[in-house]
């Protein structure tokens, strides 16, 4: 990805995350977006493990699957993306692409052991307003910038936002 373009897709993802709010977020509401992000990747034929989490120690797990041809090293790096999320509140492929930009990585700018975070793009946060980021929803088993737009595609869906106007370009 050129320079550009990681500009292109870090301006996207803020509005992304500006966008992607949600007024009230419970386990309801993480077994629908869960199934739906199921559905989605049943009906592509893609294998990934899709987690949803309420952040928190210990964190509390409110939605997981993993499809056929997963394997355990997929939900090892839900775990590594997640903890992303967890630490800066922003997307995975948010703080990676913002490390690339800036061509420099975890281990140098904050001191993070890629053994714990992983800046590949496939988790969100689960913003709720008046409350902040309380979890995040990520995907493992795709290219990154497929399991980011795959789990972009499932908040617009379930936040009943426009996918085309939020989605990375090109």
């Amino acid at each position: 990805m050129a320079l550009t373009d990681t500009s292109e897709d870090l301006a996207a993802i803020a509005r992304q995350e500006a966008k992607l709010i949600f007024p009230t977020f419970d386990a309801e509401t993480a077994w629908r977006l869960g199934t739906s992000l199921r559905e989605l990747a049943v009906a592509r034929g893609h294998a990934i493990v899709i987690d949803i989490r309420r952040f928190g120690h210990p964190h509390q797990p409110l939605f997981y699957t993993a499809l056929a041809g997963t394997t355990p090293d997929n939900a090892r790096w839900v775990e590594h993306k997640s903890n992303v999320v967890a630490r800066f509140h922003r997307s995975s492929y948010q703080v990676g692409l913002y490390l690339k930009h800036n061509n420099t990585t975890l281990v140098e700018k904050y001191s993070l052991s890629d053994s714990e975070y992983a800046t590949h793009g496939g988790s969100f946060p689960i913003h709720v307003a008046g409350a902040g980021i309380i979890g995040s929803v990520t995907v493992s088993g795709l290219p990154q910038r497929e399991d980011h737009n795959l789990v972009v595609e499932a908040l617009c869906h379930e936040l009943r936002l426009d996918h085309d106007k939020l989605r990375l370009p090109g």
